[in-house]
């Protein structure tokens, strides 16, 4: 079975999703990829242990402090090329940046970076394996499967060093 509830952002209505144990899911309300999936495959449940320590690790991050990654239990579902791409996005720090070639780089001479940004863009744990700290090449925002309206207000809310 697959939980969800929601959460209350200064970006919108979050949707969390989990196996039960592990988080599967951050969706913002009306993401490209993930919304139309929601209700049709997940029952309410606001009382899951992991939804309380994602709340709470939610609470510290839209407070600014900077909460581990590791504090939670992820389960991501994609394929092993995606889950390696998440993998890389996670150990990028609060406030900084990296691009789709570069993250291309770590994982092969020859890959390209428009398949790193097809994983990028279906990362299904939004903000907490931050999808939004990668940009173009030469520096430009791109797209954010949350829209770019939030991808600015999350680098901001970093205070990662971009020309916005």
């Amino acid at each position: 079975m697959i939980y969800k509830t929601e959460y209350n952002s200064q970006i919108g209505k979050l949707t969390l999703a989990s196996d039960g144990k592990n988080l599967i899911g951050v969706w913002l309300l009306g993401q490209k990829y993930f919304e139309a999936t929601i209700d049709t495959y997940f029952e309410q449940n606001n009382n899951l242990e992991i939804f309380n320590k994602t709340k709470n690790w939610l609470n510290c991050y839209f407070k600014g402090e900077k909460p581990q990654i590791s504090e939670l239990p992820l389960a991501p579902k994609g394929s092993n090329f995606r889950q390696k791409v998440w993998e890389i996005l996670c150990k990028i720090p609060y406030g900084e940046t990296t691009t789709y070639k570069k993250i291309a780089e770590q994982i092969s001479p020859t890959m390209s970076p428009q398949a790193v940004g097809g994983a990028v863009g279906h990362n299904p744990i939004s903000i907490i394996i931050p999808c939004h700290r990668v940009i173009g090449t030469n520096g430009n925002l791109t797209g954010y499967a949350g829209g770019l309206k939030n991808k600015i207000w999350l680098l901001k809310h970093e205070n990662a060093e971009i020309n916005f």
